[in-house]
């Protein structure tokens, strides 16, 4: 039997297995709330710490304390090695600027930086659909799939690519904004500042506002869905929509409807450019299961270029939920944290040598 070299060897104490299983933290940062939680090497959420966050106008030191501060509850109780943010916005393609955050008065924060020099860890930034995405694939739905994307509806639609197991992030690293492709010239007003963004036709917000114009437009079909909501148009959310749905009230399941159509006109769009094969739907909105998926599924395959003559992706339903975003951030940390490890000792084995 062959030996193995001394250069082989010193490689297999590089990288020993213990390493792919390192204890790291996953933040997922929102528009109203932080969550961390601490994840390990098979995408498992050992403990979650939940708290809200401020509101935009604060500064981002707020949002930076917070994280520091639920980074160290967790620390306390786990042999943490790094940590991964998800958040909601643009990073740059180094990982370590927030470029723009909707939600958080976020202009170019060096995110980064910041809380690298308040904690002990290696500390990596993502964005939130990235890591969503990147959970997915490697623990979710996306599973044995080298072409992937994923979509998350919420408020407004994000999105990710996963290609030959790595993120796309694209030439800047703000790949995957696909709710502000458009697709309706001169239609309904986007906050970008655009009009007609896919995302103003299948979100929640697009979910909302439907609902609420049956209401303005004091049609009687709408008057159990708004009894639902207390009677006041202010109660009806993308949420109670959906849990009505499920409970088969009609209108709710015809907006429902209408949101799945549109998702899947642009899964088509999507489709003709990258080619994937296989679409993964996440994000609130995505609760409603085949209420949205399948009119999206039945919308691609109508809307599909070439369809007949050419391969279909598949349209599936996220696995991970709620927990994609921090599981995805803590793996990608957990990549930082090897390297990291790796280069610390190799530096005491110099060291050693003298």
């Amino acid at each position: 039997m062959l030996g193995i070299g001394p250069r082989a060897e010193r490689r297999r104490r590089t990288l020993p297995v213990g390493l792919l299983r390192l204890p790291t933290v996953g933040i997922d940062i929102g528009g109203t709330k932080v969550v961390a939680g601490v994840v390990d090497g098979e995408g498992k959420v050992l403990e979650k710490l939940r708290t809200e966050t401020p509101h935009k106008s604060k500064s981002p030191k707020v949002v930076e304390d917070i994280i520091v501060e639920l980074v160290l509850q967790l620390a306390d109780r786990h042999d943490v090695h790094a940590v991964g943010i998800g958040a909601a916005g643009w990073v740059d393609a180094e990982r370590s600027r927030v470029l723009f955050s909707p939600h958080l008065n976020w202009r170019n924060e060096p995110l980064q930086e910041a809380l690298s020099a308040r904690l002990r860890f290696p500390v990596v930034v993502e964005n939130d659909a990235n890591a969503a995405a990147w959970a997915e694939w490697r623990f979710g739905a996306g599973r044995g799939e080298d072409h992937m994307v994923m979509l998350t509806l919420g408020t407004g639609i994000g999105g990710a690519v996963v290609r030959d197991g790595y993120v796309d992030r694209g030439k800047y690293g703000l790949a995957g904004e696909f709710g502000h492709m458009q697709v309706v010239p001169g239609g309904h007003r986007c906050p970008c500042g655009n009009r007609g963004c896919w995302e103003q036709y299948s979100s929640g917000n697009a979910l909302v506002r439907e609902a609420r114009s049956l209401v303005a437009e004091e049609s009687p079909v709408v008057e159990p869905l708004l009894a639902r909501a207390g009677g006041t148009p202010d109660g009806l959310t993308g949420p109670l929509v959906t849990e009505a749905a499920r409970a088969g009230d009609p209108v709710a399941v015809e907006l429902l409807y209408d949101i799945g159509t549109w998702l899947g006109v642009g899964i088509a769009n999507l489709a003709a450019a990258l080619d994937p094969g296989r679409f993964v739907i996440g994000g609130g909105v995505s609760e409603a299961g085949d209420l949205l998926i399948v009119p999206a599924q039945d919308a691609f395959r109508r809307t599909l270029s070439g369809r007949g003559f050419r391969p279909e992706a598949q349209i599936v339903h996220a696995a991970l939920g709620n927990d994609a975003g921090l599981v995805g951030a803590a793996d990608l940390a957990r990549q930082v944290a090897r390297r990291f490890r790796t280069i610390k000792r190799h530096r005491v084995e110099r060291a050693a040598l003298g």
